[in-house]
């Protein structure tokens, strides 16, 4: 990859060879990897139960630019404005091929071409549009529907509901035909064509989004307002570092396809279908785990979009809302009350895993949702989302889905969870799981917690399993054993005990945390998931060991495939690509490892630490009770800007807030458009009015 000033720009003169890592184009509903005659829409699966995948839908804008004399490539994302461009350089003449998913119209996907004369020549010149697309598809069964203001339409409906008695999903696809070849004529130095892909699950919202498409077109807005989304969402989100390109870069490119991902920030159709871990543009069938929204959206990939967003936060725990019923039936099919949320989610909440193992015992997914609910909370006090959006149902829910589940052991005067698969997949059908007791003993007490604030009235059952749950603990060798009967050196597939610390932040001394993660760290699978260094990273940046916290993200780089900084699951390249799951476990390690950010149920605790090859970290637009900051660190000094801010999703006005240093108690209120400079005291916590 060629050195660019630029570092939201990743520029390349050769395409990867290996095509699945070509960048994906995504906004939330429709998500496309460039070139691909296949695109997907969000909430559209065919196959019932373990046979669900994404339904394959045919990408009309699968087209490459050809020039017919001897050419200069030039491929380039551009991430600050979501496109991706083609540049073909010749003696005579420039092509430039354009392709985005527009940031702010959901239902628009977009192709621009601009051919430019080079010499002065009467000649006309013509580009070639090569396309590989064709009407069909294997999941879809579709007809060819009349023209519509000039463009081709066909519609279909998936073959197979996703349970028995469910609906088949519409799919109305309305788009500006391509031709084979485009011209230049002899008297013009240049000459521009835009064409428009429209997909919707209704005619009427098909044709409504083809007219703004054309529209937009006709009025020279369609790029413009594209780029204008992207510079909103920028300007509330920045994680910048001085000192390491490759770091840089590489956090610039996690912050742009987790971004893609969600919908916009002024959506507001609730249609949002959740995050895969392969992202929209992956998950066929067989594929990149179908399509299936898991663990990783909750507890991997929702923090650090959290901390920024709180509207897109919203959209996850409405996400989780919308599958209510489903998760009430998963949890009735295993013989339990309340709520039992699946371990692979598509539309309904019922259960799609292939497996029947993993759905059945990989039950900390429920304490993982949950979390994502408080973590929401104590960043926003929105309660209306417990209240109107129904959040409480989902916390109630699974607090009686654990009553149900644990069974009481009178020789030891505990309750247990027997039977589990924990986060680590090596091993199934073990006992008390640490991960999984900690999951459900937070979720129990913040049912408690929240049934206070709402005045509902919380079975005492709630509060006893959570005093009295187990949590594995070995006393000789003061550490977490990863379940009940593990030994002490054996493998583990990835991540586990070591999120106990965070994001769990289970108390725990310097000495049991050191412990663990010494325990863990070397028995780790080296070709494992990639967001499990980033969590190792944060346990050591807590112990104040910087230096060994970067050699363990340092890892995470062999994930990354260039040119266009997109994830494998795997070190190897196999696996899920455009892995957010393991982007959302490297932005993590930074937005809460060097900053040390702590969202708690009454502060914002921050006690920052740099390794030595960062010089500055910049984290702009820090969202905490709608009140955003940006802040710079540097080794041995912080400095924090309040911004003006309208509020958050529960509160018209920002909560005034003030800085309290921990060494000393200093309290320093925070006036909004000030820089407060704080040097030699990074161990600081942002108050919050009382609920």
């Amino acid at each position: 990859m060629s050195c660019d000033s630029d570092p939201y720009i990743f520029t390349t003169d050769t395409l990867p060879s290996n095509l699945r890592f070509l960048p994906p184009l995504a906004n939330g509903h429709l998500g496309w990897r460039v070139y691909n005659n296949i695109m997907h829409m969000g909430g559209v699966y065919n196959g019932e139960g373990g046979r669900c995948h994404r339904a394959d839908v045919p990408c009309p804008l699968a087209v490459k630019v050809e020039l017919e004399e001897p050419v200069q490539h030039t491929y380039s994302l551009d991430t600050h404005k979501g496109i991706f461009i083609h540049t073909l350089s010749s003696a005579s003449a420039t092509a430039t091929q354009s392709l985005y998913s527009h940031r702010h119209y959901p239902n628009l996907m977009v192709m621009e071409i601009l051919l430019e004369r080079q010499a002065t020549s009467q000649e006309p010149v013509t580009v070639k549009l090569v396309s590989s697309f064709t009407p069909q598809s294997k999941d879809i069964r579709f007809e060819t529907g009349p023209d519509y203001r000039g463009g081709s339409h066909i519609q279909g409906q998936t073959t197979t509901a996703e349970y028995p008695g469910g609906s088949c999903p519409t799919v109305h696809l309305i788009w500006t035909p391509v031709p084979v070849t485009l011209m230049l004529p002899p008297e013009h130095s240049e000459a521009r064509w835009g064409f428009i892909l429209v997909a919707a699950s209704s005619l009427d919202l098909a044709e409504a989004s083809f007219d703004e498409g054309l529209n937009l077109m006709a009025t020279g807005s369609l790029r413009p307002s594209h780029e204008k989304a992207w510079q909103e969402l920028w300007l509330q989100s920045k994680v910048e570092v001085t000192g390491s390109e490759s770091l840089c870069k590489a956090l610039i490119g996690c912050m742009f396809y987790l971004l893609s991902a969600f919908p916009s920030i002024h959506d507001t159709s609730s249609s949002f279908g959740g995050v895969s871990p392969g992202g929209l543009s992956n998950g066929g069938e067989g594929q990149d785990y179908w399509g299936h929204v898991f663990w990783d959206q909750d507890i991997w990939m929702y923090p650090g979009i959290a901390l920024f967003y709180p509207k897109l936060a919203r959209a996850v725990l409405e996400y989780r809302v919308g599958t209510i019923d489903g998760a009430k039936d998963n949890a009735q099919k295993q013989g339990y009350k309340g709520l039992k949320f699946p371990w692979e989610s598509a539309v309904s909440g019922r259960e799609v895993c292939p497996e029947d193992i993993y759905g059945q015992q990989e039950i900390h997914i429920n304490g993982d949702v949950t979390l994502a609910f408080q973590h929401y909370l104590y960043l926003t006090e929105d309660l209306s989302m417990f209240r109107e959006g129904l959040g409480s149902e989902v916390i109630y829910g699974v607090a009686d889905y654990w009553v149900s589940r644990v069974t009481w052991k009178p020789e030891d005067q505990k309750y247990h969870l027997d039977g589990v698969m924990p986060p680590d997949e090596y091993y199934y059908n073990v006992n008390d799981s640490v991960y999984t007791n900690t999951v459900a003993k937070l979720g129990l007490q913040f049912a408690v917690e929240l049934a206070e604030l709402l005045q509902h009235p919380a079975p005492k059952e709630w509060q006893a399993v959570a005093e009295y749950i187990k949590i594995p603990f070995d006393e000789e060798h003061q550490y977490h054993p990863e379940y009940d009967g593990y030994i002490k050196g054996h493998p583990v597939k990835q991540a586990d005990t070591v999120m106990l610390g965070y994001p769990l932040g289970l108390p725990m001394s310097p000495e049991v945390r050191r412990n663990d993660l010494e325990a863990y760290e070397p028995v780790t699978d080296p070709h494992g998931p990639a967001m499990t260094w980033g969590m190792f990273a944060i346990g050591w940046l807590e112990l104040g060991e910087a230096e060994k916290a970067q050699l363990l993200l340092e890892k995470c780089f062999n994930n990354i495939q260039g040119p266009f900084q997109v994830w494998s699951e795997s070190s190897d390249g196999s696996g899920a690509v455009n892995f957010l799951t393991g982007m959302g476990g490297f932005l993590q390690a930074v937005l809460f490892g060097y900053t040390g950010f702590r969202v708690q149920k009454d502060c914002l605790a921050f006690s920052s630490l740099l390794p030595n090859d960062v010089c500055e970290l910049c984290v702009r637009g820090v969202n905490y009770l709608g009140s955003q900051m940006d802040w710079l660190l540097r080794k041995e000094e912080v400095c924090i800007i309040l911004r003006e801010q309208e509020g958050s999703p529960g509160n018209t006005k920002p909560c005034n807030l003030q800085v309290v240093l921990k060494a000393s108690g200093t309290k320093i209120p925070l006036t909004p458009g000030k820089a407060q400079v704080q040097t030699c005291s990074l161990n600081m916590q942002f108050f919050r009015e009382s609920f």
